[in-house]
């Protein structure tokens, strides 16, 4: 390797060796010298150079593979993203919620008393801390505060800044939603998948995840996407226990589905955890231009992530949170939500039927806006091959962390009971031949 990587400490060779990847002098795929090497090259003992070469792993800039040597990593990207496909195909992958089960925003804003803020005024209107409050109660087993951000990726970007450190290993669901994923990798730590059944994150995954020194866990108590698992009570009181034995490892819970959840939510959080926050989005509910997350946690926590959110720096738009206060408080917009919650719920059970008519076992979905199918094999070519019948569905390889899940995930909110007959009928015929 003909560049020149300088430093008499190992602070001074990490920041050699990350000008070099800036300047593109070191690019993905490079090999560093071997420790040995580099020492003699610097005349520095080698465990100096070992101890840059770890603080260049822990940053997400190289990755070391034993006696390979390290070599520098490729540039993470945002990866895979959800939403809306331009596509002939008749779309069943992209997981948003029908427009008409969203508020109309012209209705909103008739409704909504807007007032002209100025710097240093409250950052958060009290009447949506006073509408937390009684949210959170009885969710949080512990003492609580409460802060806003702008949508669940957001919290979870925020709460990894403020307790994690780049290379840290982040326990999630396996398989995982996508755009919770590519956050974490995107902030330079590692994720690491524990299993779900049909009761969501099992105990023994968890386990084993923490045993290898992860320092947070992210989970969906409840409509996980891609699966539609809830964690159950039961469920809820074995992860709690996993966790008691773990009360440095941060928990966050992304109850992203809360506004139409069918199911209750039962929190993993043992009460000796010292750092942990319950977040809910109301986009899924209210639309993706309303995105804004509630957040409970400890007061450690919550004071990290205000300082961040500090007026001058990017607090959430009060204009925004009057928008809000209205969609979750307007007689008009909670009976609209009640009813998009039902049609939900409908059209999701009307795909789960027509599968097992037509002998498919559908996962474990009992919440939310997609219907985890297992196909058994390939789950890329039955998604091709649905493609050619004029389907669009997401294979389940996208949300896949450490094991391969062999299925599919189907978006309901365009199901009407001809289109899940149609859609099973063709299903069963791949999977037929």
């Amino acid at each position: 390797m003909k560049v020149k990587i300088t430093g008499g400490s190992a602070q001074e060779i990490f920041a050699s060796v990350r000008e070099l990847i800036k300047q593109n002098q070191l690019k993905a795929g490079d090999t560093l010298p071997p420790v040995r090497t580099l020492a003699e090259q610097l005349n520095v003992n080698r465990n100096t150079v070992a101890s840059g070469y770890q603080q260049l792993v822990k940053a997400g800039l190289a990755v070391a593979q034993g006696r390979l040597g390290t070599r520098i990593c490729d540039v993470p990207d945002a990866g895979e993203q959800e939403g809306l496909t331009e596509t002939s195909l008749f779309d069943l992958a992209d997981g948003n919620p029908r427009r008409e089960w969203l508020p109309d925003l012209n209705k909103v804003a008739s409704e909504t008393h807007l007032h002209q803020f100025l710097y240093g005024e409250a950052a958060i209107l009290p009447q949506i801390i006073e509408y937390a409050k009684v949210w959170f109660d009885e969710s949080c087993s512990q003492e609580f505060d409460l802060t806003l951000c702008n949508g669940a990726i957001d919290t979870l970007e925020r709460l990894l800044a403020a307790h994690l450190m780049p290379g840290d290993k982040v326990v999630v669901e396996d398989p995982c939603y996508i755009s919770s994923a590519n956050a974490i990798r995107l902030a330079g730590m590692q994720v690491s998948g524990a299993e779900v059944d049909e009761y969501g994150m099992r105990p023994d995954a968890l386990e084993a995840a923490l045993k290898k020194g992860a320092k947070a866990l992210l989970i969906t108590p409840r409509a996980h996407n891609p699966t539609g698992a809830s964690v159950s009570a039961q469920r809820a009181e074995q992860l709690r226990e996993v966790l008691r034995r773990y009360p440095h490892v941060l928990v966050m819970e992304d109850d992203h589905f809360s506004l139409l959840a069918v199911t209750e939510h039962h929190s993993v959080i043992p009460d000796n955890t010292y750092n942990w926050a319950i977040f809910r989005s109301v986009s899924k509910g209210l639309g993706p231009d309303l995105r804004m997350a509630f957040v409970a946690a400890d007061k450690d926590t919550v004071k990290r992530i205000n300082t961040r959110l500090a007026p001058g720096m990017s607090w959430v738009s009060r204009v925004l949170q009057s928008l809000v206060y209205t969609c979750l408080t307007h007689a008009h917009f909670k009976q609209q939500r009640e009813q998009a919650k039902k049609n939900c719920a409908y059209r999701r059970n009307l795909l789960i039927n027509a599968l097992t008519k037509h002998g498919i076992a559908p996962g474990p979905t009992v919440d939310g806006l997609n219907v985890w199918v297992p196909v058994g094999g390939d789950c890329h070519a039955v998604a091709f091959a649905l493609s050619r019948k004029g389907w669009l569905v997401r294979p389940g390889s996208a949300f896949d962390i450490s094991h391969t899940s062999g299925a599919l995930r189907v978006s309901v909110q365009k199901m009407d009971a001809p289109t899940a007959e149609q859609f099973a009928q063709d299903i069963a015929a791949v999977l037929a031949s």
